[in-house]
């Protein structure tokens, strides 16, 4: 594996002309297709990893190997802080700091996962130095770059929720999700432009919405689950609403939408 240092893009000499990510690379949208998408399990694997550091690659990320680095990187602005959230918790984080990507993942899934759990989500570690990497983590970690977090597993009443939601978000090609056995926790890989990009079509989505009166025209790819994640209902309201029997829908199909 090639040991990556400060980049000419990414590095101290480049600091001056960096400007905030505003803009989704079609090329990079193309790094992970849909027929490199892991199996819908969460148990990790080598070609996991490959994805992940393909992606870091692709987004030309530094793997910050000091504290001093990561402070830099924070003021140039290719990090940020995390701030604290009535929907999550901090837990121990010796660097609360990660991609901006990271943050908006963060603050969207904690939301969704304190409505649907009644508490806060747990986050474990964000961006880590390579002179600062447990010792049981891998050599491969993507943890340096920023672009990974790792979240506490809860309880079964939660856990079922949370995996589904890593698994769907797998499957769609934003992240990849593992579950580490010691200690117990997820280890979560965000491709920023991917999820960025998946971000504003939900957005899109639901500004539709609004502008359609409660109607939502089914779009190449979509399904009835996550018609219903984007739209804050749920597959049977959905059915019930447009006389489904079933749950086939086909694209240009327009749906109504429950309040």
């Amino acid at each position: 594996m090639k040991t990556w240092t400060m980049s000419p893009r990414h590095g101290a000499r480049s600091l001056r002309k960096w400007r905030p990510f505003v803009a989704v690379s079609s090329v990079l949208l193309a790094t992970v297709l849909p027929g490199e998408i892991s199996g819908q399990s969460l148990r990790g694997s080598t070609s996991s990893l490959d994805r992940q550091n393909r992606v870091a690659r692709a987004h030309d990320f530094t793997y910050i190997a000091t504290p001093a680095q990561i402070e830099r990187f924070v003021n140039a602005g290719y990090l940020v802080r995390v701030p604290a959230s009535a929907d999550y918790v901090l837990h121990d984080l010796s660097f609360p700091y990660a991609r901006p990507e990271v943050n908006l993942f963060i603050s969207r899934l904690a939301r969704q996962y304190r409505s649907a759990c009644g508490e806060r989500l747990v986050v474990t570690s964000l961006t880590r130095p390579k002179n600062k990497q447990p010792q049981n983590a891998s050599p491969r970690s993507v943890h340096p770059t920023g672009m990974a977090l790792d979240l506490r597993r809860p309880d079964p009443k939660c856990r079922g929720w949370l995996e589904r939601v890593l698994l769907q978000l797998e499957g769609s090609g934003v992240l990849e999700a593992t579950l580490e056995r010691r200690p117990p926790h997820y280890h979560v890989a965000i491709f920023p432009q991917q999820y960025a990009a998946y971000v504003e079509r939900i957005t899109r989505a639901q500004q539709q919405y609004v502008a359609g009166g409660g109607r939502y025209e089914v779009r190449p790819g979509d399904s009835l689950w996550e018609i219903a994640r984007r739209h804050a209902t749920t597959v049977p309201r959905l059915r019930s609403a447009n006389n489904l029997s079933g749950s086939r829908i086909y694209p240009g199909q327009v749906l109504t939408l429950p309040g």
